[in-house]
Order: structure tokens, then C-alpha cells, then sequence
């Protein structure tokens, strides 16, 4: 019957001798015999049981929970729970992570937009990531529902080129004027701007906002609080009060 030393256990789990005296202290893995001169003795049983303690540990699992769960007589239905919900929150701190690592990435891009670095400007990009995923839900939105209005406005151009009906164009255009008039009213209302000068987050008038250059994150207003003209960095703005 095979014998290992604390030093041999320790090797062959990769792991150091003081870990294996320290499981011992703690009632995890005690040795199945002691020589005369009090040395610690480990069987093939003892480990087996190393490994899996090893194992259990790269996981996550405290060595409270461990040590309860090598006591267990039928340990292998308990190990399958504790596996999945260490699983669960090793996925639930990915997440977390991820999530952490998208906000540094985009911070990094909005970094890059700015000559300079203030806590201003770093205070202004975090306003428009905190309201990105609001913003990316409303473009989508306005995509999905103005798609089929200019198919169907596409649609009545070629019935009147081809077939000569006209009335079907006159139609779709005017629900196509009713879409982008109540699209307009509720986009400009849920949107507010960054002015790069004072940092002020304000809504423009609409008319002002309608008629205004711009670009896909930007717009040329007119800031209500100092007065600077030029392209303002467009966020959510919730709903107009």
C-alpha cells in the first residue's frame, strides 16, 4: 500500500508542504498515520481526497465549505449543487468584468474625440455611456418602424411608374409625413445635448434641433447657458416634462 510524506503530497498535487500541514490544522485532510517520530503519512485514499480538495479550491469554494463537504458521506449530490452555484456566480462576475471592460474601452474611444483631458470632459463622456444603451434602443426602434413605411412607400412609386395608380404614392406619403412629424416630436423629446464648452446638458428648442447640422452623435445648437455655437454630443435625455 503506497505511502507519501507530507513533502511526496504536496509535489504530487502541485501545491506546498505548508498547505498540506495548514489542511491538517484545519480538520480537512488529516494524515492515516503518524511514523514514531510524528511524521505525517498519506495513503493513495488520502490523495485522491488532495486532488479533489485542490480542485474544489481552483473553483472558488472556501475552505469552510470544503471541509464540511469532504465530512458529507454521500458528498457527490452536494458537490454537483456547490459546483453549480459557484459556476453561476463565476458567470455573474464575467459579466460584471465584461461589463467593467466595455465602459474602460469606450471611455478610452471617447478619449481619443477630446484635444483635452478634464474631469469635465471625462464627467461628459460618462453621461453619454451611462445613456448609450437608451440611445441605441430608440435609433433601433426608429429603424425597425420606418423600414416597412419606405418599403411601402417604394412600393406605391413603382404601382404609379408602372401600372399608372397614383393614389396609393399620395397615401403612403402622408402617413410617411404623419411618421416622421410624430418621430421627430418624440426623438427631440427624449433627447437632450453636451455643450463642449460649459458642459451644460440641455434640450434644445425643436425647431432649432429639426433644422440643425449634424452628424450621427453630434448636432450644431446653441447652448442655453453660455451661449457657444457648435456641434453638442447628443445623450438620452428622458422624457420632456
Amino acid at each position: 500500500m503506497s505511502q507519501y510524506t507530507t513533502g511526496e503530497l504536496a509535489k504530487a498535487c502541485g501545491v506546498t508542504v505548508r498547505t498540506v500541514q495548514f489542511y491538517d490544522q484545519r480538520g480537512i485532510l488529516i494524515p492515516s498515520a503518524l511514523t514514531e517520530g510524528g511524521r505525517r503519512l498519506y495513503s493513495a485514499e488520502d490523495l485522491k481526497k488532495m486532488k479533489i480538495i485542490c480542485f474544489l479550491r481552483e473553483t472558488g469554494l472556501s475552505l469552510d465549505t470544503i471541509g464540511q463537504l469532504m465530512k458529507e458521506e454521500n458528498s457527490e449530490s452536494v458537490v454537483t449543487v456547490l459546483l453549480e452555484q459557484q459556476e453561476q456566480l463565476l458567470l455573474d462576475e464575467i459579466g460584471e468584468r465584461r461589463k467593467k471592460l466595455d465602459r474602460l474601452t469606450e471611455l478610452k474611444k471617447g478619449l481619443k474625440t477630446v484635444s483635452s483631458v478634464s474631469t469635465e470632459t471625462i464627467g461628459d463622456i460618462a453621461t453619454v455611456m451611462e445613456n448609450k444603451k437608451k440611445m441605441d434602443a430608440m435609433h433601433r426602434n426608429m429603424l425597425l418602424t420606418g423600414l416597412p413605411v419606405s418599403i411601402l412607400q417604394i412600393g406605391s412609386i413603382l404601382l404609379w411608374v408602372l401600372k399608372g395608380i397614383w393614389w396609393p404614392f399620395v397615401l403612403w406619403l402622408a402617413v410617411a409625413i404623419l411618421y416622421a412629424v410624430i418621430w421627430s416630436c418624440y426623438y427631440f423629446g427624449h433627447t437632450a445635448y453636451i455643450c463642449p464648452q460649459c458642459h451644460e446638458v440641455f434640450r434644445p428648442a425643436f425647431r432649432e434641433a429639426f433644422f440643425a447640422a449634424h452628424t450621427p452623435k453630434t448636432r450644431k445648437l446653441t447652448c442655453v447657458k453660455c451661449g457657444h455655437h457648435g456641434f453638442c454630443v447628443e445623450t438620452w435625455g428622458g422624457k420632456t416634462k
